[in-house]
């Protein structure tokens, strides 16, 4: 079976889209669209703009979404059998697949990308990487650390982000390569992502979420908050809910597509990450990207 996948915001890159706003007829007029909806032309910034201007939050959400989705519609014979995507990726699968309108989509990942802004400002905080270390002893670190420090984004065996207040992470880490972590790095994000501390963002984005039409999408997506399959208008909108303060089950999401049939994955938007995670947690798999 086919699984189509969509990264997340760390992916962009100074030049993303243009060769295919340049060459394809249907992308120039979906990325015209999306400048139109959003008020500004993120294409400028797409294409020629500094990696600073394509760092700013309101930018790079937008932005990969924009590319990853565009490049599905561009997709000749696009037929999923299923699809994922890692975090903000989520809503690009969603909208490649059916369950949401490309302009609702772009107004969602817009607005979430505008209230997670407003979280980081509101308190200091940030994620770090953890190598090397299983996720029962990364979890247990994190519990007994003291303030806020959870493990974020499950991306493969003995590759696990841990997300809360700055001095909280910086504690856990230390504790962490204490427990024979091989690397505990604290990443140069803006905050603390699938973390309670995106509560303020998990409620402001909820509502435009509750006012958002989904439809059934065309093959199952396995969504970040629990990894399993979901159709169901309603479950895929309550998942959607949850999961700016929950964390990203990236492994536990590509075993299970593995183990429900999915074989050859198709990376769709910048960069190559999750190719190289499903790599590592489904070793047999077939995997190739198109950006």
């Amino acid at each position: 079976m086919k699984a189509f996948v969509f990264p997340g915001q760390g992916a962009q890159f100074s030049g993303m889209g243009k060769e295919l706003y340049d060459s394809n007829p249907v992308a120039r007029e979906l990325f015209e669209k999306a400048n139109d909806i959003l008020g500004f032309r993120i294409t400028d910034i797409m294409f020629t703009g500094t990696d600073e201007q394509l760092k700013e939050t309101k930018v790079t959400q937008p932005a990969i979404f924009l590319h990853s989705v565009i490049l599905a519609k561009c997709y000749e014979n696009f037929n999923p059998e299923m699809v994922a995507g890692h975090s903000l990726g989520e809503f690009s699968a969603l909208v490649a697949a059916g369950a949401m309108s490309f302009e609702d989509g772009l107004r969602l990942v817009s607005a979430r990308a505008q209230a997670m802004q407003k979280a980081c400002e509101a308190e200091p905080s940030t994620m770090a990487a953890v190598l090397g270390l299983d996720d029962e002893s990364v979890e247990k670190i994190c519990a007994e650390t003291e303030g806020v420090v959870v493990p974020a984004n499950y991306n493969c065996s003995g590759q696990l982000v841990i997300s809360g207040s700055v001095e909280s992470v910086k504690s856990a880490c230390e504790n962490l390569k204490a427990a024979g972590a091989k690397r505990a790095l604290v990443l140069a994000v803006g905050g603390a992502f699938h973390s309670p501390l995106m509560e303020p963002a998990r409620k402001e984005l909820a509502a435009a979420i509750e006012n958002t039409v989904f439809n059934t999408p065309v093959c199952p997506i396995y969504q970040n908050t629990d990894a399993k399959p979901h159709t169901n208008p309603e479950e895929i909108k309550a998942n959607l809910v949850i999961q700016l303060t929950a964390p990203v089950r990236w492994r536990q999401s590509v075993e299970n597509m593995w183990a429900d049939g999915g074989r050859e994955f198709i990376e769709l938007g910048p960069g190559n990450v999750l190719q190289n995670l499903i790599k590592k947690i489904a070793p047999e798999s077939v995997t190739e990207g198109r950006q």
